[in-house]
């Protein structure tokens, strides 16, 4: 009883490591592959650049605010008066000791008691005039072998000729392009995983396909045995069959292999292991549900408004038009508000102290450029840049509308065959009955049962091929239509 109970844990184990393989359908792949694709975080990331971009372009309405400073040690101090006027200075009593005595000297001759008084006091005054000269340097001395200041401003422009304006609105659509890179780019990573899912999906009914073809040629050579034995056929007969059966053995492998690279494939565009063991929703239903391959009137304009290339290129004619007016800028009047607060030591405003003084300044600025040759033809330049812009768009319109017309005639194309392979694979699989009937009765020999089952095999490997270039043509003419649905 107990091994009884082991052997069912154990089936019953196996049975749901079997059932809980990963099975995916097409919007799954779809979104893991989203998420994980490196070219669109690529995309994301410059559409949040571009949407910085645009906040930092915004930003130069508003004032900026600067902060500068600066230390400067010199061999000399700035000096107010010259080397003359420094040797004077202290010696200035005794410079006019000499008129003060000749005035004494005339005093004397007209008072001399007079004169014998004022004497000392004359002395007295040269002294003086000699300290009050030595003070007068002394406090003209600037002191600025280490000065240091700085200054901080704020400025607000009023009128740039355009130039910020026209640089928001090239921001704005800069940003607006980013995200039509990026919806472009989930479009083409959305397609890539659409054809390699089908892709796998054919290849596993190819594979089912070769093995059933390699059943009917193991049923055939097996019987072909037995009527060589029984002396009905030759051994010429039996080799035959078996290089049939050798040849779709090789084509089964060649399917296999095929079939794991294309695996490997998806898995990686999906972000998984290249290993990983999953299946596909779609790849046990050999009779693939068929879309409508409806490709009524297409109204062009539709198109162009659905696809992301005519839009960034229109978007890139309106940026190359702005740029024109950045360069134009360059040739019109600039004003701006400008206020600062400045400091030094030593204080300039009282007499060169060692102290910190400061002083605010506010006023406007004008600029008018007068003659700049170049700016004209940075201007005729960004010009030329728009006209091309709308030029590309242009060409870009009348390639889309051919690329839609060639996947609408596609996609007719694929299912007028679809039909007609539909009808082959009847007439296929009714030969390959006849022919089987015919061989058992005896009627027919292995050679035209070879070549019945070698028709049917064509026939429906063409059926299936049909099938997945209808899904893929309605895919392509989706992506043309920029009408993708995920």
């Amino acid at each position: 009883m107990k091994r009884l109970f082991s052997v069912i844990f154990v089936i019953l184990l196996c049975t749901g490591t079997v059932s809980a393989e990963t099975v995916l359908s097409l919007d799954s792949c779809r979104n893991m592959a989203i998420r994980n694709n490196k070219s669109l975080k690529i995309a994301e990331a410059n559409a949040k650049a571009a949407s910085y971009n645009k906040k930092s372009a915004f930003a130069n309405y508003f004032p900026t605010i600067d902060v500068s400073g600066g230390y400067l040690y010199s061999s000399r101090e700035i000096s107010l008066l010259n080397d003359n006027q420094k040797s004077l200075l202290p010696n200035l009593g005794t410079q006019m000791s000499s008129p003060i005595s000749n005035y004494l000297t005339q005093l004397a001759a007209i008072d001399p008691a007079l004169a014998a008084k004022l004497a000392p006091l004359a002395s007295g005054i040269g002294d003086a005039m000699n300290s009050v000269g030595s003070s007068l340097v002394d406090a003209l001395r600037t002191d600025t072998k280490n000065m240091w200041g700085g200054i901080v401003s704020i400025t607000q422009p009023i009128f740039t000729g355009g130039k910020i304006i026209a640089y928001n609105k090239i921001t704005r659509y800069a940003e607006d392009i980013a995200e039509k890179q990026k919806d472009a780019s989930v479009k083409d990573v959305v397609f890539g995983v659409d054809e390699a899912y089908w892709q796998v999906v054919s290849l596993v009914q190819k594979k089912q396909l070769a093995e059933e073809y390699l059943r009917l040629v193991d049923t055939l050579q097996f019987n072909v045995e037995a009527l060589i034995e029984e002396g009905v056929a030759t051994k010429s007969d039996g080799l035959t069959v078996a290089v049939k059966q050798n040849e779709a053995e090789i084509t089964l492998t060649k399917v296999t292999d095929g079939l794991a690279l294309s695996r490997m494939l998806l898995a990686q565009m999906c972000g998984m292991p290249v290993n990983a063991k999953f299946k596909l929703e779609d790849e046990e239903n050999v009779s693939l549900a068929e879309t409508s391959g409806n490709t009524a009137e297409i109204n062009m304009d539709e198109v162009f408004s659905n696809r992301e290339e005519i839009q960034s290129l229109d978007i890139a004619s309106k940026i190359y038009e702005n740029k024109r007016r950045v360069e134009l800028s360059a040739m019109l009047p600039n004003i701006a508000l400008v206020g600062s607060y400045s400091f030094s030591n030593p204080n300039i405003l009282n007499g060169f102290d060692k102290s910190v003084g400061g002083l605010f300044n506010v006023g406007v600025v004008l600029r008018v450029p007068i003659f700049h040759t170049a700016d004209l033809f940075k201007v005729k330049a960004a010009k030329t840049q728009s006209d091309i812009a709308k030029l590309t768009m242009e060409d870009a319109k009348e390639k889309i509308e051919l690329q839609v017309n060639q996947a609408a005639f596609k996609l007719n194309e694929a299912y007028k065959k679809l039909r007609m392979t539909a009808k082959n694979m009847e007439k296929a699989e009714e030969n390959l009955q006849n022919a089987n009937v015919g061989f058992a009765e005896g009627v027919l020999t292995a050679s035209n049962v070879m070549e019945a089952q070698t028709a049917w095999l064509q026939a429906k490997s063409e059926l299936l091929d049909a099938k997945i270039d209808a899904r893929l043509c309605d895919i392509y003419l989706s992506k043309a239509l920029g009408k993708m649905s995920y």
